[in-house]
Parts: C-alpha cells; structure tokens; sequence
C-alpha cells in the first residue's frame, strides 16, 4: 500500500469528541521521545504532518489523520514522561484508556519501543496491559540505524526473549528507521493488509 492523500482532522481531549468511527483506525504510542512524529511522518512521506519537537511530552491530545479518504491514522500522547505534571499524566492516562478501551473501529494499535535500550517494564506492561483487554496490537523497533548490525540483532534477540516469556503467541514485531526508511512499506502492508481483511464498516 501506498499513501496519496493524508490530511490532519482534529485533536481530542476525550473520546466522544473523536470523528465518527466510520472508517478502519490505526493508532500510534510510545515513550515520549521514541520516535513517533518522525515515524508518522515517514509512512505518509509528510516532512511536517506530526508536529517533531525537542521537548518530550508535546502532544497531549488524541490527533486524527484521515489518509486517502479511507481510514484514519491516530497519533496518542506519548507516555512516561516524568516531568509532565501529576495532573496530566493522570488525564493522559483516563483519555488513552477509553480511547483503546471504547473506539470501535481502532483496528491495530502500534507501540514504539526504542532499539537502543533494554526492554522496559512501562513498555511492557503497557503491551500487557492491552493483550489483557484484547485488543489488536504490533510492536514497532525504532532508531534501528543507531545500531551495528551485530547490536541490532541482540536487540531484536533480547526483546523477543522477553516477549516470549511472557506471551503465547508474539504479536508482529517491525523493525524501523525513519533515517534509512525501513520498515515503512512493511507497516503500511500490514495496515492494508489488515483493512482488506475485516468487514466494511459502514
């Protein structure tokens, strides 16, 4: 799959004022500073569509992109950020919750998870937490070409050793760089892939 047309529709503070759940949704989180906006911008091959910035913790609303008039590309506040106030991170947490919890048509949600670090336990009891609940999920391996070829595969070794302690069956696993473009016809294959097969939604 390749992607014409994505155009930013709206930010949401709750789920209720999301668009009409009306076209297939596939959503994007991560610790803040993973990589997200860069990846976002990769797929839709947008210099700017998501907002990069240096300062962590920047995006605080539910964004929804609708790409090629058919579905929708959903970027959610990141996670983790220690220095956003006690007050936000809780209402981040409440949004993020009833987004994936009551959003009926999210069909995949994809986690970033930075290559370069060991396993972290937010990010996997986030990924838990979601396998818990049910609910469709891929992993995403970003910053892939900060690593020698040698340290990428001990990465992915390690990650996946840590996966597989915990769960059954592993859900798909992308490795990505936004430097070198990997990964973005994969998970946009995926993503197709995935929109052909489950029912229209009317």
């Amino acid at each position: 799959m390749e992607i014409q047309i994505s155009e930013f529709l709206i930010s949401s503070t709750v789920v209720a004022k999301c668009p009409v759940p009306n076209k297939p949704e596939f959503a994007f989180i991560g610790r803040s500073n993973v990589g997200k906006s860069s990846l976002i911008n990769l797929l839709t091959n947008r210099k700017s569509l998501a907002k990069i910035s240096v300062k962590p913790g920047k995006t605080q609303t539910i964004n929804h992109f609708e790409i090629d008039k058919k579905w929708y590309l959903v970027d959610l506040p990141g996670y983790g950020y220690a220095k956003t106030n006690k007050e936000l991170r809780e209402s981040f947490g409440k949004m993020i919750e009833d987004y994936l919890l009551l959003r009926e048509n999210l069909y995949c949600t994809f986690i970033l998870v930075d290559a370069r670090l060991e396993p972290q336990k937010i990010d996997l009891d986030f990924i838990e937490w979601l396998g818990v609940h049910g609910q469709p999920l891929a992993i995403v391996l970003t910053k892939t070409d900060k690593l020698k070829r040698n340290e990428l595969e001990f990465s992915k070794k390690r990650f996946f050793e840590k996966m597989n302690s915990i769960w059954e069956t592993l859900p798909p696993i992308f490795l990505t760089s936004t430097v070198s473009k990997t990964g973005r016809k994969e998970i946009l294959d995926f993503i197709g892939d995935a929109i052909k097969a489950q029912p229209k939604i009317d």
